[in-house]
């Protein structure tokens, strides 16, 4: 069974990012969670910094995302937020649901937010996503790179070339990962 992951608001942010991880998903190279509040989260967040979008077009991202990876929605974990201590009290929820979930890590820009003293305790580790995408490529480097050539081959408005959609991810903080990109750019 491949490793569940809960995903935290901030890897959801960025469009090129969750699409990526969404489509790492739904290639069964891990198993997605997230709850609601993680969902309001970046929904909140993407539409209080872009303006040209809709509440109702990312609720239909929503939508998807939750119609195309199995079991994604963490539910019941409520209860844990209470006993749980972290330097951000609102982080919380993160670990509850990553707990209640049973998974083995929080993907997140954030990882001040979740000592690993604290999660250990839970049997959980906070991972950045670069170095996340980077260790799916260690251990499935031809199921990412087909997953990385779908991403690229779905952007069509406008479409991007190797070199920039390689540029893209680069901007969304994932610099080794385009480093092991770079010379499968022919491939991709």
């Amino acid at each position: 069974m491949p490793l569940i992951v809960l995903l935290d608001a901030c890897v959801l942010y960025p469009a090129p990012l969750r699409d990526l991880l969404m489509r790492l998903a739904t290639a069964d190279l891990f198993q997605a969670r997230w709850t609601d509040e993680i969902h309001e989260e970046w929904i909140r967040n993407v539409l209080a910094n872009r303006p040209d979008l809709t509440p109702a077009s990312l609720a239909r991202c929503r939508r998807l995302m939750d119609e195309h990876v199995p079991y994604c929605l963490v539910t019941g974990y409520e209860p844990l937020i209470p006993g749980l201590g972290l330097p951000d009290p609102d982080d919380r929820h993160v670990l509850a649901a990553a707990i209640h979930a049973g998974a083995g890590q929080i993907v997140t820009y954030n990882l001040g937010d979740f000592p690993g003293s604290v999660l250990a305790a839970y049997g959980v580790e906070a991972i950045g996503p670069d170095e996340f995408v980077v260790g799916l490529l260690d251990e499935s480097c031809e199921a990412v790179l087909e997953a990385v050539r779908r991403q690229r081959a779905g952007l069509r408005r406008p479409p991007r070339t190797a070199a920039e959609y390689l540029a893209t991810l680069e901007q969304c903080r994932l610099a080794e990962t385009v480093n092991r990109l770079r010379p499968h750019s022919s491939e991709i």
